[in-house]
This record gives C-alpha cells, structure tokens and sequence, in this order.
C-alpha cells in the first residue's frame, strides 16, 4: 500500500502535466478542478510547432542521445575490459587515476573544451555533444567492476581458440555483461536526453539546439497572462519519449538477468 502510494505521487505530476497540455488557455490551470479536461484539444501542440522547430530540435535531441548512448557503451565497455582482463604497465595508476577524475565536476573543464572543440571547428555542431564524452570515469568504472566477474577461463579458451583480443570482447564478453549494458544505457539516455549545459555551450543556432534547450526558451508571457498549455505540451514532448526509453530498457535489464542466472 505504501509503494502504490509513493508511485501515484510520483506519478501524479507528469499525469497532471499531461492533462494540463490537453486543456484550452479558457480552463482553470490550477486547483484540483485543473485534473479534469472537459474540452481536450491538441491545439496547444499546434501553437507549439508554430512557435519553435520541434521537429528539427528532435531530431537534433535524438542524434545527440543514440550517439551518445552507443559510442559511451562501446568505449567505455572496451576500456573496462582491458582494464579488468589485462595486465600491462602502469594498468592500476593509470585504472586509480580514472576514478580520481570522478572527483572533478564535469563542469570545471568547461572552458578547455570550449577552446579545443572551437580549434576543431565544430563549434555549434552536434558532434561537439558527442565526442568530449565518449568515455567516461563512471561508465569505465562500472563495467570493469561487472566485468571483473567474468570467469577468466572464458577468456582464456577463446585465445586458445585463436580468437583474438577484439573478438573476445565482442563475442565473449558483450553478450555476458547484457545487463551491465543495459543499465548503463539507461542512465546515459536520460543524461544525454536531459543534457541543457553542454548544448547552450556550444551551439549557437536554434535550429541546432536540442528540445530541451529549445523548450527552455518558450515565451513565458502573452500579454497578461502565462501560455502553460503551451509550455507544458512541450515539457510532455520532452518527458515522455523518456520515460517509455527508460521503462523498456528496465524490461531488457531484467530479461538479462535473468537468461545470465540460468544455469546449465
């Protein structure tokens, strides 16, 4: 009972949003009385279309998130692996000196990047959202520890097989760490998908900016009064897609788990 009412509080707000995105600007916007949509329309999705290039801004979102998501799993999948699965010099320093940069704040290197993406020219470019995070400390992290668990004999049959060192790790090892991929997908997605500092760092056109930034930038008045349909069917736009991602890739997560606890 507690759990179901923890989830309808949780819920509630992005319902509420929902529903407030669907009423036309002469309904109630607050109250209790602001649940019930006698009258839905999408008309507020048609203002909002109107008023910003959500298509253009979507595709840029959703460019930014799938090349994010994938290029973080490969990379930091790979680099988890030699870390976990190979011994050469300098491995623990240089694996201790990766966790260390978990201590800085992202942000900190703002400026340093800024410079070096303006020397590579891709300054207002959506490849600038992309390459400076290819890898990072935490995803490396948390797939050399799932990694570590990764019986070395399979490893180890493989290269008396002939396999070699990139096709151990993408026929061995992926299909082990199913749902250490998973998860991380998961939390890259919705970092990526929900990223607002990074792309007003470095895009300077709307029709590259992303749909969370081009959201931020609805009008916040008209005339006396607050557009909140507008604005609201825009944050729907903007959660939604999320939320479902999010939700499937937990389905995924569990089904990997529990084909990798399967036994014989």
């Amino acid at each position: 009972m507690i759990l179901i009412i923890i989830s309808f509080l949780c819920i509630m707000p992005i319902l509420w949003m929902c529903l407030i995105s669907l009423k036309p600007s002469s309904e109630t916007m607050s109250g209790i009385h602001s649940i019930w949509v006698s009258d839905p329309t999408f008309e507020n999705y048609r203002r909002l279309f109107e008023t910003i290039p959500v298509l253009q801004n979507a595709f840029n979102s959703i460019f930014t998130t799938i090349m994010g998501t994938v290029t973080s799993l490969f990379f930091c999948s790979l680099a988890g692996f030699a870390f976990a699965k190979y011994k050469f010099p300098g491995r623990d320093f240089l694996f201790y000196f990766v966790i260390a940069t978990m201590l800085v704040p992202p942000e900190t290197g703002a400026v340093p990047l800024f410079v070096i993406m303006k020397k590579l020219n891709l300054i207002n470019s959506l490849w600038s959202l992309v390459i400076p995070r290819i890898a990072t400390a935490v995803g490396i992290f948390y797939m050399h520890q799932y990694i570590c668990d990764v019986p070395d004999e399979l490893v180890e049959a493989a290269k008396i097989d002939g396999c070699k060192d990139f096709m151990i790790f993408i026929k061995i090892i992926l299909p082990v760490i199913k749902p250490a991929l998973a998860s991380w997908a998961a939390v890259t997605l919705i970092a990526r998908w929900n990223d607002f500092f990074w792309p007003v760092l470095y895009l300077r056109k709307q029709v590259k900016y992303t749909l969370m930034v081009t959201i931020s930038l609805l009008p916040v008045s008209e005339g006396l009064s607050t557009p909140w349909p507008v604005i609201l069917s825009g944050t729907t736009l903007v959660i939604i897609p999320i939320v479902v991602l999010y939700l499937l890739l937990q389905t995924l997560q569990k089904a990997g788990a529990m084909a990798g606890a399967v036994k014989g």
